[in-house]
């Protein structure tokens, strides 16, 4: 049982950054592939951002590309969401999810082995 606990979400202004952060308790974190999704108010939960057990391969959304990076770091069982030039519309909760399969994360519909509990994000226009 992998557990994933985020942190980093906060309110910030529009054009403004955040870096959310996701620590897993396990050491077999660097097996899995890992991921953000978000899910905005009345919207169902979408995916964001992907990247492959060793880091090499990564994978975003068309809303977020060019704004938004991935990366992690084994040695702490962390993954990170650097977030740049935040617009209101990306304004969410902020889900870390761990799958075996980096592809998993992008299927229709998504396959996620496991779940955080969440981190608000809240960008003021």
């Amino acid at each position: 049982q992998v557990q994933l606990v985020e942190s980093g979400g906060g309110l910030v202004q529009a054009g403004g950054s955040l870096r959310l952060s996701c620590a897993a308790s396990e050491r077999t974190f660097t097996m899995y592939a890992m991921g953000w999704f978000r899910q905005a108010p009345g919207k169902e939960r979408e995916f964001v951002a992907a990247i492959s057990w060793r880091g090499d391969n990564t994978h975003y959304a068309d809303s977020v590309q060019g704004r938004f990076t991935i990366s992690r770091g084994n040695a702490k069982n962390t993954v990170y969401l650097q977030m740049n030039s935040l617009k209101a519309t990306d304004t969410a909760v902020y889900y870390c999810a761990a799958n075996l399969n980096l592809f998993s994360f992008v299927s229709d519909p998504p396959r996620v082995d496991y779940w955080g509990q969440g981190t608000q994000v809240t960008v003021s226009s």
